[in-house]
């Protein structure tokens, strides 16, 4: 084998491919370093993680992500912006029983962000939840003036309090979902490893495209997140290759890969990562927090 087959840079470091462990992306498999605790808090970063596509991982990924970024120190906010209410039931918040949600803070001017924020049973980790009335908002919001702006505004009166927002998009790529977009800093494409779901992400980047151009010249696909992945079959490991061959260097190295135990979390309403912290799904939302830090993508 010659010296160029052999081995290979990566960010300066020289990798015998020989050697190394290859990843379920084709590339050789890094640990990633631990994040340096911060000294200070804020402005955040924000994040929206969407898909039109349901049933991806978005919301066990939000979730899950989020737990492991506030594991290691970061203030997060995770909001919940699809009108089911997914991801508020996920951390153990009733939806349905709340008088102040995201549709308020939207509609209403007079409503401070910050009265509709919880805290949740993860240190470090607040929620803006959502429930059925987040579905007239869309409708709502046709005749507002800069309607596209309306989450933007509502969190920039939060932004210093944390260090990473996430934005939990509804499976649409409707009104509320561009809001999420005009807001964010960067965007995380959780997509399962399926063909049908290959199919869909033309449609998404263009919107993302569109957003770029016209609203948020800032925003950026921080990564594509391959979820339930099963390395036992020839299925997964083809769409794995065909998400590098079409993103390359944007697909996540950690791959999340196919547990109940993720299942058995959202039932108990907690994150993987403290429902079972020894869990391979606990640390593999560790490590994409660690790559996503290590990438830029959050402080």
């Amino acid at each position: 084998m010659s010296s160029e087959q052999g081995s290979a840079t990566l960010e300066g470091t020289e990798l015998d491919l020989e050697d190394a462990v290859m990843g379920p992306t084709g590339r050789p498999q890094r640990d990633f370093p631990e994040p340096a605790p911060l000294s200070s808090h804020g402005p955040a970063r924000v994040i929206a993680m969407v898909n039109q596509k349901g049933g991806v991982g978005k919301t066990t990924s939000t979730i899950n992500l989020a737990a492991a970024l506030a594991e290691f120190g970061r203030r997060v906010l995770v909001v919940d912006f699809d009108p089911q209410g997914a991801l508020s039931a996920g951390l153990g918040i009733n939806p349905h029983e709340l008088d102040l949600t995201v549709y308020n803070v939207l509609m209403d001017r007079k409503v401070d962000i910050r009265d509709a924020i919880h805290k949740t049973g993860v240190e470090n980790l607040d929620l803006l939840p959502a429930n059925i009335d987040l579905s007239a908002a869309e409708v709502q919001l046709v005749n507002e003036v800069a309607r596209e702006q309306v989450l933007d505004r509502a969190l920039k009166k939060v932004e210093d309090d944390y260090d990473v927002v996430l934005i939990d998009c509804q499976p649409s790529l409707g009104l509320l979902t561009v809001n999420a977009l005009t807001a964010a800093h960067g965007v995380i494409i959780p997509l399962i490893c399926e063909f049908f779901a290959l199919r869909a992400v033309a449609l998404l980047v263009e919107t993302i495209d569109k957003v770029q151009d016209r609203l948020n010249p800032r925003l950026q696909v921080d990564g594509v997140l391959a979820t339930m992945y099963d390395a036992r079959t020839l299925h997964s490991r083809e769409v794995i290759s065909r998400l590098v061959e079409a993103f390359d260097d944007k697909v996540f190295e950690t791959v999340i890969k196919r547990s109940i135990k993720f299942a058995d979390a959202t039932v108990a309403a907690e994150p993987i990562t403290s429902y079972a912290g020894n869990h391979i799904g606990a640390d593999a939302y560790r490590n994409l927090a660690k790559e996503l830090i290590s990438r830029g993508g959050a402080p």
